[in-house]
């Protein structure tokens, strides 16, 4: 279908003497979707990161008696992310997720190894859920990004996962890599890699496990 190019003229003409006679109203409508695209990007980027640390927390909690509430908070991160590509958030799950996560980390034994990771992962998974909440506004997506760092850095020994030796520098790069996909391919390319990273936090942590 041809553009009719006189009323693409006229809009343009009308949105620019818009903007010469409303400049603050540009700024703030501007300013609005560019807050809401960044909220979108960290919500993503958090339940990227809570979803990756889980691949190694199933294998914990599995071994701590955990694997029932783990797997609730797994399936909550999982309608989050379904929810970022256009389907309906079941609220539910989001509930029951939140109510297994509460107090998870306590719950998990001290005298076994990966006690600090695993409670640590489960503060990336309170602020995951929180910015999926609207009500939640005062919980910023880089809160959950430091406490997945600070779960990895109190990984207790070498992971030698990929090519980190470290399992802080491995979250590193995950970050990187999902802040890369995610710009490139939207959420469902960033769901593709986070599931690859998944795998790899599963693999450290069998090794941990023995």
């Amino acid at each position: 279908m041809p553009i009719d190019r006189s009323r693409f003229l006229w809009w343009k003409r009308g949105y620019v003497v818009w903007a010469l006679v409303h400049p603050l109203g540009l700024k703030q409508e501007l300013w609005g979707i560019m807050a809401r695209t960044l909220d979108v990007a960290g919500e993503a980027l958090c339940c990227a990161a809570a979803t990756r640390l889980a691949g190694a927390t199933q294998v914990l909690a599995d071994r701590a008696g955990l694997s029932d509430r783990c797997g609730l908070v797994v399936a909550g991160l999982e309608t989050i992310a379904a929810s970022l590509e256009g389907q309906e958030l079941d609220k539910g799950a989001l509930g029951a997720a939140f109510s297994a996560n509460w107090n998870l980390g306590a719950a998990y034994p001290a005298e076994l190894a990966g006690r600090a990771f695993f409670t640590a992962w489960t503060r990336v998974v309170f602020v995951a859920i929180g910015l999926a909440l609207p009500s939640q506004q005062q919980i910023a997506a880089g809160q959950g990004l430091d406490c997945a760092l600070e779960a990895a850095a109190a990984w207790p020994s070498d992971a030698h996962v990929d090519s980190s030796v470290r399992l802080v520098d491995f979250e590193l790069a995950c970050r990187q890599k999902a802040e890369d996909e995610l710009r490139k391919g939207g959420p469902p390319a960033l769901r593709t890699l986070t599931q690859m990273q998944f795998e790899q936090y599963g693999r450290a942590a069998e090794l941990l496990v023995g």
